[in-house]
């Protein structure tokens, strides 16, 4: 992860104080954004019209987010014809991804439409994580000069994380995850026979379009109800790692770019340090305790070779579900 999130965070660096990087390609979409916006992405913000700029765009899509959930069953893309979510039901779910807590009171196969997988759930995911690392980027570039009178403009950093670092990202995981069979499509529902001979329908749909930016952007609240437990949304050994990888590189990178952004890159490394040290230490007790197995259990005889396999996957075994809750607490995604 060293390996990965050090040239990512000065490739972020770069990319918030408008140095050339690869990705200049994107100049033309971003400025079609910013004229269809009115926005004037040169112009410096003080921190009131930084946070009200925040403000006003969360308050935006979660209005867009409760319209949308409500009369989810008259919009296109619900092959599988699921009805709109209660008022009540649609506010705690915007509410909740609105504040990256993804707290899931539906589960997405029967509560979502395809459409609202996309035009709710990935789009706040993308707008989410993008805020968070605009205002990160403010900060930088406050601490990076030295003042307090301009901290950058909110909305030229909102669509920078968007364009030049979740989109691209995202396209890599998704490449990998489609690969390991993650669905990828818009059909309903589909019938199979299991191997004991009944039958049992089977949701697929995008979901290896909301799958990496929910990862990317330390979201909870999967595609599927028990989100990356479920064999589609997270298959094999190499989805469950890309899983993983993909939850941390960013929060591991950012810390990289402040180092680089403020010209102190001893901090960066010291804050990075820290952040690792802990983390390995969770890592090695968590394994090492869910492969240990449980004492009560070996008591009554039952052999445990494969660990404390009470509630895990099978296909993926206690160390590495024991390394995916680690991943997943340290970063605050809780999934």
């Amino acid at each position: 992860m060293v390996a990965l999130s050090y040239p990512l965070g000065k490739y972020i660096a770069k990319v918030y104080k408008g140095k050339k990087v690869w990705s200049d390609f994107m100049k033309p979409v971003e400025n079609l954004i910013f004229r269809l916006s009115g926005i004037n992405p040169e112009e410096e913000m003080n921190w009131k019209q930084f946070l009200r700029a925040l403000l006003v765009v969360n308050a935006f899509w979660f209005v867009w987010g409760i319209i949308l959930l409500v009369v989810q069953g008259y919009l296109p893309l619900n092959p599988d014809g699921n009805i709109g979510q209660t008022a009540h039901q649609a506010f705690n779910t915007c509410i909740s991804f609105m504040v990256n807590c993804n707290e899931q009171h539906y589960s997405g196969e029967t509560n979502l439409t395809y459409f609202t997988q996309l035009f709710v759930i990935m789009l706040f995911q993308f707008i989410i994580a993008a805020t968070g690392m605009a205002a990160m980027a403010g900060i930088m570039k406050a601490l990076g000069e030295k003042t307090t009178q301009t901290i950058g403009n909110f909305w030229k950093y909102l669509v920078l994380s968007c364009t030049r670092i979740l989109l691209p990202l995202s396209l890599v995981v998704g490449f990998i995850l489609i690969t390991q069979g993650i669905p990828m499509g818009f059909d309903g529902k589909m019938e199979i026979t299991t191997l004991e001979g009944n039958s049992q329908t089977i949701s697929q749909g995008p979901a290896a379009a909301v799958v990496p930016i929910k990862q990317l952007g330390t979201n909870g609240g999967g595609y599927y109800g028990v989100n990356s437990s479920h064999p589609l949304e997270n298959p094999t050994y190499l989805s469950n790692m890309t899983e993983c990888c993909s939850i941390l590189i960013i929060p591991m990178a950012m810390v990289f770019a402040f180092g680089f952004y403020v010209e102190r890159k001893k901090l960066g490394y010291s804050i990075y340090g820290v952040m690792l040290v802990a983390f390995l230490i969770g890592v090695c007790i968590n394994v090492s305790q869910e492969m240990g197995g449980n004492p009560r259990i070996d008591a009554m005889g039952i052999a445990q070779d494969g660990g404390a396999m009470e509630g895990k996957e099978i296909r993926l075994g206690a160390g590495a579900t024991g390394l995916w809750s680690v991943v997943t607490t340290v970063t605050s995604n809780a999934l």
